[in-house]
């Protein structure tokens, strides 16, 4: 299913899709510590995953050498219905703001899902089918995870179960439906449908969840119900193995026409579209080939790179998954139920964590009413209403386009406008009837749930 070495300018098909994955952890020299089995604390192999996940999923998610994965060709044909996504020129916003830099943003948004995720639902499901299971489970933090994956389902005939973040799910009933739509069962989370659940709501009664809760609910259903697995729609390495179809279509697109970025921006929750929109730039980067300022944006209230601690930690509230070394403010800790809920994780994915901790990428936290601000004003001079999480890599674009206004600079900024927001008009709503508020949390809360980390020798 791999290939060693495919020189970077044939492995794009003649309509500019690309024809394999990049893995940008086969150029690291310091590699993404390995899941750890959370009763031994051994790292756990290819017999310890395959339960939860698919078999092929598997060997992609521990293959560190590997550069390139060649797509199969039935994904390639069902990308071919949104991809290549467009690369846009910002025309409009770099005249209201009257600045020198050029920006230039990849829009995600442009399928039914409404966002990347579909890059690697299509990829999960197919490997499902393949496999030969009957259905699957996620969790969903604002639905477009839940909603991409209910779309790839639907098209292969597998069955779907969706745990969806209690407060995205009671805030956004349209994704929901949506989902529904294509056949998925969507259940609020945490639920008193699972033994987990019924836990997580004991210790804390009345929460409006997250989406390490939604993870323990997902991963006990998969492996207690036959023929089923477990598919996760960020943070794995092999989520952002598949999102890397992002950054090739944008390097590709900018090299047509002689563009080299100075600035790549994205927005970090659990890091699925970050790592694909940065993959080719950072592999260029660890090689010593061109230097990129790459900026990851999360918000205040959930700051795991900002703010967390580098160190072993569970994946979900439930502590029933692996241990993964990543930027985390502790599996115990619950995000206040911000509109980004794409971005609510308590943790980072290992590869950004690493990449992070060796100083290859910078992080930035904003809060809420910036981002929405922001995103306001990039739908009223672009003409996308984008999705919450988006607008947060729209804050930091349009502040370092504001630099470079007032220093005179001429840099040119790429940023991931990762989806569209028309199922979050209740955000917007809350925003323009000024009732969105920022929550910071404190020192003490972050330290409380950090002491919680697991002891790992």
């Amino acid at each position: 299913m791999s290939t060693e070495k495919i020189p970077y300018k044939i492995y794009l098909t003649e309509d500019e899709m690309p024809r394999a994955w990049y893995n940008v952890r086969a150029d690291m020299k310091v590699k993404p510590a390995p899941l750890l089995n959370p009763g031994t604390g051994k790292p756990m192999g290819f017999e310890d995953l395959t339960p939860v996940f698919c078999d092929e999923l598997v060997r992609q998610e521990l293959d560190n050498d590997t550069a390139f994965f060649e797509i199969p060709e039935h994904i390639r044909d069902f990308y071919k219905m949104y991809r290549p996504s467009p690369l846009v020129r910002a025309y409009c916003l770099e005249e209201k703001l009257q600045t020198p830099a050029k920006i230039y943003y990849k829009f995600e948004g442009n399928n039914t899902s409404g966002s990347h995720k579909l890059n690697s639902a299509i990829a999960q499901a197919y490997y499902a089918k393949e496999q030969g299971l009957t259905g699957v489970t996620t969790e969903t933090g604002a639905g477009q995870w839940g909603t991409a994956l209910s779309m790839a389902c639907a098209y292969l005939g597998l069955d779907l179960k969706v745990f969806m973040v209690k407060c995205s799910y009671e805030q956004k009933p349209f994704r929901r439906e949506v989902m529904r739509t294509y056949g998925a069962s969507v259940t609020p989370s945490p639920s008193d449908t699972t033994a987990v659940g019924r836990r997580i709501l004991e210790q804390f009664p009345g929460t409006a969840g997250s989406l390490g809760c939604a993870i323990s609910e997902a991963v006990e259903v998969a492996t207690s119900t036959p023929g089923y697995r477990y598919v996760l729609g960020s943070v794995l390495n092999q989520v952002l193995l598949h999102q890397s179809v992002i950054g090739l279509e944008t390097k590709a697109a900018l090299e047509k026409y002689g563009v080299v970025p100075d600035m790549i921006i994205g927005c970090a929750g659990g890091g699925s579209n970050l790592g694909g929109l940065i993959a080719p730039f950072m592999g260029e980067k660890l090689r010593g080939e061109r230097d990129y300022q790459i900026i990851a944006v999360e918000p205040k209230s959930c700051p795991s790179f900002t703010r967390g601690t580098f160190a072993y930690d569970f994946c979900d509230t439930g502590m029933v998954c692996p241990l993964a070394k990543m930027y985390t403010l502790g599996s115990s800790f619950m995000p206040n139920p911000d509109h980004a809920g794409g971005l609510r994780f308590h943790g980072m994915s290992s590869t950004l964590s690493q990449l992070y901790h060796d100083g290859y990428m910078e992080a930035r936290a904003v809060s809420q009413t910036d981002v929405f601000e922001a995103a306001e004003y990039f739908a009223r001079v672009e003409g996308i209403l984008p999705a919450p999480e988006s607008s947060h890599a729209i804050r930091v674009a349009i502040d370092e386009a504001i630099k470079c206004k007032e220093t005179g600079e001429e840099k040119t900024i790429v940023f991931g406008l990762t989806g569209t927001g028309y199922f979050d008009l209740v955000a917007y709503e809350k925003f323009h009837n000024g009732e969105m508020k920022n929550y910071i949390p404190s020192d003490e809360e972050i330290a409380a749930s950090v002491a919680k980390l697991p002891k790992v020798e």
